[in-house]
């Protein structure tokens, strides 16, 4: 009974883990930048998911709705006006400028809110869901179900609307792209602004459940780093296989190594899929 439990906690936790990197993954399938910034703001989700909570009443999932379109419009302009202007340059480059970035804003937000955790606590609680011995926090199965519907959408736009299909288009080739007389440093912002809009999001889910802390940035982008590899580089639904993987690898890990272990498995994982398929689970062979 206490597999079927560690199975449900590891679902839940691998859809929150397939929000987290569907956005790193799509900014470096499209753009080929690492983005190192993709933590905190992640971290940024969760605080404007807490202050609204605290300050204004405003329930976390309410919360999506100021999130989403604050933080696209935050990562269009940050592309636009300074990330293109580098993305020309090789990837140790991009990735030296996004990793600056990001001490800046880890230590604003250090001096803004200081290191100490804060507890997102929903009053009145909403109660749990028992399926036989299966008992998981409703907030937790809809932060996992909403995170899983976010991230359908996001492949329904790539593969359905004329901006998706544009997007996929610069992803496979660029050149050829910009010949058919697409705007492929609009594009780029585009891709960008998407991807800072799926971390916000995604840190306002997360609030619910774990403490919130600058210092936990690091920890989000390593995790979006290995499930972006584990699923495949820029797709969608290789982000959505390899998180929810990722959960179920961790839950199972925790139980059977310890919770002090599942970081080291996850992260083995990785090495033996970069040794098996290069190409992630659902990565196709010749996309950079």
């Amino acid at each position: 009974m206490l597999t079927f439990q560690i199975l449900a906690n590891g679902l839940v936790l691998g859809g929150l883990y397939a929000c987290i990197a569907s956005g790193f993954s799509l900014v470096w399938g499209v753009l080929n930048v690492i983005n190192i910034l993709h933590g905190s703001i992640i971290v940024l989700g969760g605080y404007l998911a807490f202050f609204a909570h605290a300050k204004l009443g405003i329930h976390p999932f309410l919360s999506i709705l100021v999130a989403a379109p604050l933080f696209y419009a935050a990562g269009y302009v940050l592309q636009r006006t300074l990330i293109n202007r580098m993305i020309a340059a090789p990837v140790l480059l991009t990735l030296s400028l996004t990793f600056g970035l990001d001490l800046m804003a880890q230590n604003g937000m250090l001096l803004a809110f200081t290191a100490d955790f804060r507890t997102l606590i929903i009053e009145p609680p909403l109660g749990v869901l028992a399926l036989g011995p299966v008992v998981i926090p409703i907030d937790r199965l809809l932060a996992m179900l909403l995170a899983l519907a976010l991230t359908g959408l996001l492949y329904l736009l790539l593969s359905r609307s004329r901006i998706g299909r544009a997007v996929v288009a610069v992803r496979m080739d660029r050149e050829a792209a910009a010949l058919m007389g697409v705007s492929v440093k609009r594009i780029y912002a585009v891709t960008f602004g998407l991807g800072a809009m799926m971390a916000g999001v995604s840190g306002t889910l997360l609030a619910m459940i774990y403490p919130i802390s600058p210092l936990t940035g690091t920890v989000y982008l390593g995790k979006a780093f290995v499930v972006c590899v584990l699923g495949g580089l820029g797709s969608v639904p290789g982000a959505m296989v390899g998180g929810i993987a990722l959960g179920i690898v961790e839950s199972f890990g925790a139980l059977w190594f310890g919770p002090e272990n599942a970081a080291t498995l996850s992260f083995l994982l990785l090495i033996v899929v970069l040794l098996v398929k290069p190409t992630g689970l659902l990565g196709r062979k010749g996309y950079e």
